[in-house]
């Protein structure tokens, strides 16, 4: 008889696994970025083989049949440790790790603590000294930032490997809608206006809205929808290291956890299916609102049905770490493929306060100058008039010694571009 997809096999031994270096005895762990297993002692490496195993979607409904007639898991997993002979236990929900008095890397079984295996995992491309560049880099560019932080935080972050658990969720999506389409429509009004101290009549186009009834039925398929399993690290803060490389999923091999600690799913499989319903029905309301069509939409009913449901359990690289700074706890992520870095952070009220300060003086100077501008503006002569006060009136154009007095009172008024009749000007050598 064969286990269902993602259960525990039987046969599967629970001894944890160890990573002996085959030239030195010391641990192996994985490198990133190379399917490598290496000495931290000698550098010796030993290559991981490859998996042709598939990575398969699982039927969604018929696995949690299949939970609720299985037995209850233990929550701690009890290691003894074969490099200095300690006995430990790794932190709830973690399966991977290293010995707390030698340092060893060891990767435990998790059948007897979780039901559902991982299937798959996207191994760390980004080392150790990357990710901490990749952190530098992130806070550099902190905006309001407390004065200090970046010297501290630098100084104070020890960076730490993790895998972390997820889910992906694939669904067949159909939703009847009711709502309403608004298409704008102009009209002409009249108004009162007050000009120079009088009440004047004037018009403008105005926008209106004419609403209708609609309703319709919109379908979408949604496939490798992310959601943590997590709940020990902030939601927030690590959905926004998205979106991760997917399509290069790795069929789960321990090899990959060597030197790195993993967690097992705290977010139960259908606890993970509400939050990815979340997630999916924001796209299926833009999908109505383009469906409804128009300049405005409003949504009155809504109806999902979801078919076809499917899910894998996988494990994504993090490096993370904290910093305290002025006795609070940031946390800090960055994802282990792209190096993308999101967190928690501080901020300046001072910094900030200086900011709006500026900014209000920078449009109360703009708005002076508008002014001042229109008042210029309304004091120009119009385009092709000059106009001269006092003692700067020209000389006449034609006022030259060589003209006749009665040609001296041709009128400055009566002058074009062109020279009066009979008049010409002599050339001078």
């Amino acid at each position: 008889m064969q286990p269902e997809p993602g259960m525990p096999s039987p046969a599967v031994t629970s001894e944890p696994r160890r990573f002996p270096c085959a030239q030195c005895g010391a641990s192996l762990e994985y490198a990133p970025g190379a399917d490598t297993l290496r000495c931290t002692h000698c550098g010796h490496e030993n290559p991981i083989a490859g998996s042709a195993a598939p990575i398969l979607e699982q039927d969604f409904r018929e696995t949690l049949r299949s939970l609720a007639t299985n037995a209850a898991t233990r929550d701690n997993i009890a290691i003894h440790c074969d490099s200095c002979g300690a006995s430990y236990s790794f932190d709830a929900g973690a399966h991977a790790g290293q010995c707390p008095f030698c340092g060893a890397p060891v990767v435990a079984k998790t059948e007897q603590h979780r039901q559902l295996q991982v299937q798959a995992l996207l191994p760390f491309q980004i080392g150790r000294d990357q990710a901490r560049a990749a952190f530098r880099r992130w806070l550099g560019g902190l905006w309001f930032a407390p004065g200090g932080l970046k010297d501290y935080a630098r100084n104070d972050a020890m960076l730490a490997g993790l895998y972390v658990p997820y889910w992906t969720y694939d669904a067949e999506t159909t939703t009847i809608y009711q709502g309403e389409r608004g298409d704008d429509y102009q009209v002409q009004e009249t108004y009162l206006a007050v000009e120079n101290g009088r009440e004047v009549e004037r018009t403008r186009l105005v926008t209106r809205t004419r609403w209708t009834s609609t309703a319709g039925t919109v379908a979408r398929f949604f496939d490798d929808v992310l959601v943590l399993a997590s709940r020990s690290l902030p939601q927030d803060v690590t959905e926004r290291l998205e979106p991760w490389d997917l399509a290069h999923l790795t069929p789960y091999q321990e090899d990959y956890l060597s030197g790195f600690r993993s967690e097992m799913y705290q977010v139960t499989l259908e606890q993970g299916f509400e939050r990815a319903r979340e997630i999916m029905a924001a796209t299926i309301r833009r999908d109505i609102e383009r469906d409804i069509g128009g300049d405005h939409q409003r949504i009155r009913a809504t109806d999902t049905r979801y078919g076809g449901i499917s899910f894998k359990h996988i494990l994504l690289p993090v490096w993370l770490s904290a910093f305290r700074f002025r006795d609070k706890t940031y946390r800090f992520l960055v994802n282990g493929r792209t190096g993308e870095v999101q967190g928690e952070r501080p901020y300046s009220p001072w910094k900030i306060a200086l900011a709006i300060l500026l900014a209000a003086l920078l449009a109360g100077g703009g708005f002076a100058l508008w002014q001042r501008y229109a008042a210029v503006q309304q004091h120009l002569p119009t385009p092709g008039v000059r106009i001269y006060h006092g003692s700067s009136f020209p000389k006449p154009i034609f006022d030259e010694p060589w003209l006749e007095p009665s040609q001296r009172a041709w009128s400055l008024a009566s002058c074009s571009q062109t020279q009066p009749p009979g008049i010409s000007r002599p050339h001078r050598t």
